[in-house]
């Protein structure tokens, strides 16, 4: 079993690179399928979409825009409950068809908050893409359109999603050691 260490926890192999560039993959075709002769503006939610953004963004097949906001619920290993909006966008949205990029669901209520800011801005049409989704926790209204993987109610890190800040380099995903 492979373990790793990330600040003062211990964490042990969920999945591989390549299981990741699966479920990427998987989210891309049906994105790619469903927005087939349309323009999408993604709107990755930052900072551990990024690694799921920039696999995801290669795959796509349809003509596209890339943006980035910043929202923060965590604080250590739990969500706070408090979503705070830091860096706005920078894409006209209105008429468009919004993608937000999260890279992993789990209360929802970073999504509620998108999905409130998102109507703001008159989408034409408005879904979420994960790479990771923990149904158990989940306690929003609307599950996203696009899940690369169903995991169980585990603190994860690594391919973008971090602990205090450390982890996001990881190629592969851990979760923590009980």
């Amino acid at each position: 079993m492979v373990v790793v260490e990330v600040a003062d926890r211990s964490f042990e192999l969920f999945l591989t690179h390549e299981e990741i560039q699966e479920a990427v993959k998987n989210v891309a075709s049906k994105i790619n399928t469903d927005y087939e002769n349309k323009e999408i503006v993604f709107v990755g939610v930052l900072n551990g979409v990024f690694m799921f953004a920039s696999d995801l963004i290669k795959h796509i097949s349809v003509s596209c825009e890339v943006t980035f906001i910043k929202v923060q619920s965590y604080q250590g290993t739990s969500s706070s409950g408090k979503v705070t909006k830091l860096i706005g966008l920078s894409t006209e949205l209105e008429g468009k068809h919004v993608i937000i990029l999260e890279d992993i669901v789990d209360t929802g209520l970073t999504l509620e908050k998108l999905h409130t800011m998102m109507k703001e801005h008159q989408p034409q049409s408005f879904e979420v893409a994960t790479l990771l989704f923990k149904p158990d926790a989940f306690k929003g209204k609307t599950p996203p359109k696009y899940i690369g993987k169903e995991i169980q109610n585990k603190f994860i890190v690594g391919y973008g999603l971090d602990y205090q800040e450390k982890g996001r380099n990881l190629k592969d995903i851990y979760k923590i050691k009980e």
